[in-house]
C-alpha cells in the first residue's frame, strides 16, 4: 500500500495519526480504507470514532460510507481507554436530596455525566461514587444510576437512582414522558409565551456531532415555551420538554429563529454585541439551566418537585440586562 502513516516522535503519545490516501486506495469507504491500513483497530472501532468526529477526512467531519481520493488527508484522535469500572473521585458535588432510593443533585455546568471517550474521568458518575452509597446497576458499569442525562454545558436537577428497581421506575416514567422538566433560558429575540415546536429531531446529516431538525432518521420531540421576559432584544424564557432527545431544546429555539445565547454550535454566539448585551460576553457556555424536576417516587408513587437556583454566571447575566432596562425605562 501507498498510505502514509506520520505518528508523533518517541517522546509522544500514539493518540494521534495522519493518514494520506495512496492511489490504489482511491474510491474506496472511508473506513474500510482505515482499517486495511490500521488492522489493529476494528471497524465498528473506526466507525464509532468517524461519527463522534474523532476522524476527520481532509479536516472535515464525513460518513463512514465517503470514499476516499488520492492525496486526501485522514486525521485520527484515539481517546485514552476508558476504565472498566469508574472510579470515586472527590470532586464537589451539590446534592439537593438524598433518600435510600434516590439522590437528587444540582450538576454543574462543563460536568459530563458519565464515562465516555474523551471524558475519562472528572464525571458526574465519578463524583456520585464518591458521595453516595449505593447506585443501581442497570445502566451498566459506566453509567451506575444513570437514569436521564443533561448536556456537559447544561446545569441543573437530575436524579439519579440508588437501586435497580428504582431504576427500572425512573426510567418507565421518563419513557412515557410522565416527569416534568422545566428548563430557563435566554434567547435571541423576542419569543412568545405559549409558542410549541412539535419537530422531529434525528442526527445531523452534514454533522454526526449536531442534532438537527432536517434528519433523514428523526425522532417526535415537543418543546413547550411557559413563560417569558423581554430584556431589550432578548427573552429570558422557561420551557418545558415532554421528550429528553439530545440538544433538544438549543435545536428546537434555533429552528425558529431563537437560538439559546451562548451557544457557539446552534448559532447562539454573535461576533459584535450592541452596548445593552456586553454582559453576554462572559459567558463561556448556553444560557440553558434544568431548574425543576418533578416526578412520582419510585417507593409510594407520591409526587416530588426538585428546583435548583439559577448559577451565579448566569444569575449575573440576568442581573444585568434587567438592571440596563430599568435604567433605559427611567424618566
Amino acid at each position: 500500500m501507498n498510505a502514509q502513516e506520520d505518528r508523533p516522535g518517541a517522546n509522544a503519545t500514539a493518540e494521534q495519526s495522519r493518514l494520506t490516501v495512496g492511489a490504489e486506495q482511491d474510491g474506496a469507504r472511508l473506513d474500510h480504507f482505515i482499517t486495511a491500513v490500521l488492522p489493529d483497530h476494528s471497524r465498528s472501532q473506526i466507525q464509532r470514532l468517524i461519527r463522534t468526529g474523532h476522524i476527520l477526512l481532509n479536516q472535515t467531519t464525513a460518513r463512514t460510507s465517503r470514499a476516499v481520493h488520492t492525496g486526501d488527508i485522514i486525521t485520527l484522535e484515539f481517546p485514552p481507554p476508558i476504565p472498566s469500572t469508574p472510579v470515586p473521585e472527590p470532586i464537589p458535588l451539590r446534592i439537593i436530596h438524598d433518600d435510600s432510593d434516590l439522590v437528587v443533585v444540582n450538576k454543574p455546568a462543563g460536568m459530563v455525566v458519565h464515562p465516555a471517550a474523551g471524558h475519562a474521568s472528572g464525571t458526574l458518575v465519578n463524583a456520585l461514587l464518591h458521595h453516595v452509597r449505593g447506585l443501581s446497576g442497570i445502566g451498566g458499569e459506566q453509567r451506575p444510576g444513570i437514569v436521564h442525562r443533561l448536556d456537559r454545558g447544561t446545569s441543573g436537577v437530575m436524579v439519579v437512582a440508588k437501586h435497580d428497581a428504582a431504576h427500572a421506575e425512573l426510567s418507565r416514567q421518563f419513557a412515557d414522558r410522565e416527569v416534568e422538566k422545566e428548563y430557563v433560558t435566554l434567547v435571541w429575540g423576542l419569543l412568545n409565551t405559549g409558542r410549541r415546536i412539535e419537530t422531529p429531531l434525528g442526527r445531523d446529516p452534514a454533522n454526526r456531532q449536531k442534532m438537527s431538525t432536517r434528519a433523514r432518521r428523526a425522532r417526535s420531540a415537543v418543546t413547550r415555551v411557559t413563560g417569558t421576559e423581554r430584556l431589550r432584544g432578548l427573552t429570558f424564557a422557561t420551557i418545558a420538554i415532554a421528550t429528553g432527545r439530545q440538544h433538544q431544546i438549543r435545536v428546537h429555539l434555533n429552528s425558529i429563529g431563537h437560538p439559546v445565547v451562548g451557544d457557539a454550535i446552534y448559532g447562539g454566539v454573535r461576533r459584535h454585541l450592541a452596548a445593552d448585551h456586553r454582559i453576554l460576553a462572559t459567558l463561556d457556555r448556553p444560557f440553558l439551566h434544568a431548574y425543576r424536576l418533578a416526578f412520582m417516587h419510585p417507593r409510594d408513587a407520591r409526587k416530588v418537585e426538585f428546583r435548583a437556583p439559577l448559577p451565579d454566571d448566569l444569575q449575573t447575566v440576568v442581573d444585568a440586562l434587567r438592571e440596563k432596562l430599568n435604567l433605559a425605562d427611567q424618566p
